[in-house]
This record gives structure tokens, C-alpha cells and sequence, in this order.
């Protein structure tokens, strides 16, 4: 008796190492059917999250609009007891500048795209100034005037550009960067969708 549980035991063991190397070799064709039918697996793939988000993720930070700006700005510095010919110093400059605005793509995700049949609709985030700079190579002095009993203030002039910088910011905001930004996001991002084979696109 006991030898018969034994080969029993030995039976079942070797049985059950064959099975799983049948079910981790069995991956193609018929056999691939057989070891699922065997196993009791069955193959489940999700593809309930649209994979267009990522292709539009690809395009990452989308530069769609950019502010230009060229203009004369001033800055001195003036004492308040002796005349500016004496203490004051005055420096002019010639400025151009460049403010660019997009679509950071991102911060995009599944809750932002819905399919419906060969329609899609995305969300596309709210429109950003990525930079605003000055052309250091158009950027430069004018003019600079110093009184004749103080010394060359080194600061201004960066002082001068900095406010330059927020300047153009502002006068970007006031023009409509960002709504001109987000629409032309959309119009890139629609194109995009349409190439991809969806019939209609509507971006917002």
C-alpha cells in the first residue's frame, strides 16, 4: 500500500511539472488555444483609455504663439538736492524682446480626451507664457548720461532691462497671447487627431 501511494505521489508530481512546461512553452498557434483551453486562461486586453493622449503628449510643450516687442525704455537715477547735471544718471535703451506662449501638453490626461466612434474631444490645458526674453544681439544702449560728480551706476542698466522684461510680459497679456495661444493649440492638436484617422475633431 504504501508503495502504491507513493507512486502515486511520484506520478502526480511529474505530472505536474510536464503541465507547467506545457503552459510556459505553449505560446504560438494551436498550442497557445490548448494550454489557455488547459489552464482555464483567457486573454483580456483593456483598451478603454484612448491611446491618443499619448500621441498628443509627443508634441510636449506646443509653442503656438509668439509677442514681439521693440521700443525705446528709460531709467535714472536723480538726486533730490543737486541737479541732474551734477548727481544724476541716465541711461536709454533700444530694446527688442520676444514673449512666447503655448500649450504645455504635458499635464494632459485621460480625463481630458473622449472617443465616440471616429469622434474624439480633448481638453487641452490652459495656455501659458513659456518666456520672455530680450534679443541681448538688438538689445543695447542708447544713450547714457552721467552727472559730472558721481560715478557710472553698473545696476541700472540691468535694472532698466529687467523691467523691459516684465513690460513686454504685460503688454503680451493685454495684446491676448493666451487666448490666441489656445486657439492656435487646437488647431495644431486638431490637425494632429485628424492625421491620426479620426473623422471629427473638437478641441477646446
Amino acid at each position: 500500500m504504501p508503495a502504491i501511494l507513493l507512486a502515486l505521489l511520484c506520478g502526480l508530481v511529474v505530472g505536474g511539472a510536464i503541465l507547467a512546461l506545457f503552459l510556459h512553452e505553449a505560446k504560438r498557434g494551436i498550442w497557445d488555444r490548448v494550454a489557455s483551453a488547459v489552464s482555464g486562461r483567457s486573454l483580456r486586453i483593456d483598451t478603454s483609455q484612448p491611446t491618443v493622449v499619448e500621441q498628443v503628449r509627443r508634441l510636449s510643450r506646443l509653442e503656438s504663439v509668439s509677442y514681439t516687442m521693440d521700443k525705446m525704455v528709460s531709467g535714472d537715477r536723480e538726486g533730490r538736492i543737486l541737479p541732474a547735471f551734477l548727481t544724476g544718471d541716465r541711461i536709454l535703451l533700444e530694446v527688442h524682446g520676444e514673449a512666447i506662449a503655448g500649450v504645455n501638453l504635458g499635464q494632459l490626461n485621460t480625463n481630458d480626451v473622449r472617443l465616440s466612434g471616429k469622434t474624439v474631444y480633448i481638453h487641452l490645458p490652459p495656455a501659458e507664457i513659456f518666456t520672455v526674453a530680450l534679443d541681448d544681439k538688438k538689445t543695447h544702449v542708447y544713450s547714457r548720461e552721467t552727472g559730472i560728480l558721481v560715478p557710472v551706476d553698473p545696476s541700472l542698466e540691468g535694472e532698466v532691462r529687467q523691467q523691459a522684461v516684465e513690460n513686454l510680459r504685460q503688454s503680451a497679456l493685454e495684446a491676448g497671447i493666451l487666448g490666441k495661444a489656445q486657439q492656435n493649440a487646437c488647431a495644431t492638436v486638431t490637425k494632429l487627431l485628424l492625421a491620426l484617422g479620426f473623422e471629427q475633431a473638437n478641441c477646446n
